[in-house]
């Protein structure tokens, strides 16, 4: 019985249609990637467990990478994934493409120096409503590492067009790249005198993303052929077209950006420890995310962008909406695995040095809060690659805002009463209610304006 089981199931697969096999294979791919970089950041979180704790310098570096990258994030959210599609129906021109390239290249330097500059700027009002409940020496720690991760904010616009372009020549080395910051700053960690210093930590971080911005860069370079110079201009007709979809995006990512500030300011005002104790929970979770959630739907973009280049909207929506059931049970399947597994992985993760028994309970406890979200989180972000692909960008404001507002209110709802595991699990109420909306928006008809 056995053996015609597995002769019926090797049946199926064989008869699989193409498409489910490309994004199949794409996304085992990309999940080895995920695990291969977000296992250097766990290393990384270890090491920083281990020299730091859970205290100050934690709470501070913590708040700074948040703060200076939530600003070009606003953008690279968005720009990841309309960048693809677009790229894939350029690349046959490469002339078109490469003029289009330099000069958005350009334009993104430019705007991370200007919003980096906007941040340190505005660090004292940032300082009384963000971080208004930390220790004085915690703020003051937080200004300085601010300046010292200020190359990050710079750089994180290239880096998304540099990915964009290895995504759409169907290439993920892009996600393996994403594991060059952990790695430098592991090393730095490592071999730096630490004793609360803040110079490995600013260090670390700030070559890491230098290393990986050109790395990236001549990666891209090889896989679509398209060399880059300084731009100074908007000639490219594409600008048009990429300023209209990107408002639109970018509305609905400011409030999707705002997100981490939020519970950020809702860690603060815990107290002291919060923020180091959340930001250890995330880290392991993201790694959960990264490899089921990010592997699909980059697996899946250019695919279902060279379906609707084809005009053949119908298999499109059918292909996300099996993808998007079938990374919700994958979620779910997940989520109750890694409950019980969460003690051990916690504690082989970081519970050395400065990193109590009493720091893993506490750790422990939100990680498992936070797999609440990963069903949704898996099956939402398959769906949004078909959105943005069909430019329902109206659409996706609408719902960013709500679920901005669901996030707000479940934040000032269950943060009083449950702390750090409040803010979390508002966090899993918001990704259902995203998943929700999605859902309903891929099953309703198009309509012109949307």
């Amino acid at each position: 019985m056995l053996t015609s089981a597995i002769g019926v199931l090797r049946k199926r697969l064989l008869n699989l249609h193409t498409d489910h096999r490309r994004i199949a294979k794409g996304a085992l791919i990309v999940s080895l990637f995920v695990f291969l970089g977000k296992g250097a950041g766990a290393f990384k979180e270890m090491a920083i467990a281990q020299q730091y704790g859970v205290g100050s310098v934690v709470d501070a570096y913590q708040l700074a990478l948040v703060l200076v990258t939530w600003l070009p994030l606003t953008l690279t959210n968005e720009l990841s994934i309309l960048l693809v599609p677009l790229f894939v129906r350029m690349r046959e021109n490469k002339e078109e493409l490469g003029e289009f390239v330099s000069e958005m290249e350009t334009a993104c330097l430019g705007l991370g120096i200007v919003l980096t500059g906007l941040l340190l700027l505005a660090w004292p009002f940032l300082a009384h409503v963000v971080a208004g409940n930390l220790s004085e020496q915690t703020r003051q720690m937080c200004f300085q590492l601010l300046l010292g991760l200020a190359v990050v904010g710079i750089l994180s616009l290239t880096i998304c067009i540099s990915s964009a372009r290895l995504q759409a020549s169907g290439k993920h080395l892009n996600t393996l790249l994403e594991s060059v910051p952990a790695l430098v700053l592991l090393c730095c960690v490592l071999v730096l005198p630490t004793q609360g210093s803040l110079v490995p930590l600013m260090l670390g971080t700030s070559l890491g993303y230098v290393v990986q911005t050109a790395l990236l860069h001549f990666s891209a370079r090889s896989a679509d052929s398209v060399r880059l110079r300084l731009r100074f201009s908007f000639r490219s007709p594409h600008w048009r077209s990429v300023f209209h979809s990107t408002s639109m995006l970018v509305f609905g990512g400011v409030f999707a950006t705002l997100i981490p500030p939020l519970d950020q300011y809702f860690l603060a005002h815990v107290g002291d420890g919060a923020i180091s104790t959340f930001g250890y929970a995330y880290r392991v979770l993201a790694l959960l995310l990264g490899m089921g959630a990010l592997a699909i739907s980059r697996a899946i973009l250019p695919i279902l962008a060279e379906m609707l280049t084809a005009k053949d909207h119908v298999r499109a929506r059918d292909t996300t909406f099996k993808w998007s059931l079938v990374m919700a049970a994958i979620g779910a399947i997940g989520a109750v695995i890694f409950w019980f597994l969460a003690p051990w992985i916690i504690t082989l993760l970081f519970q050395r040095g400065a990193f109590t028994a009493e720091d893993s309970v506490a750790v422990t406890q939100l990680f498992r809060v936070g797999l609440v979200q990963l069903p949704f989180a898996f099956g939402a972000l398959v769906i949004l690659q078909l959105l943005v692909s069909e430019a329902r960008y109206r659409m996706l404001a609408a719902i960013a805002v709500a679920i901005f507002v669901v996030k707000i209110v479940a934040n000032i709802v269950l943060a009083p009463r449950y702390g750090a595991q409040g803010v979390v699990l508002a966090t899993g109420v918001m990704a259902a209610a995203n998943f929700a909306c999605y859902l309903m928006c891929l099953r309703a008809p198009r309509r012109d304006g949307e």
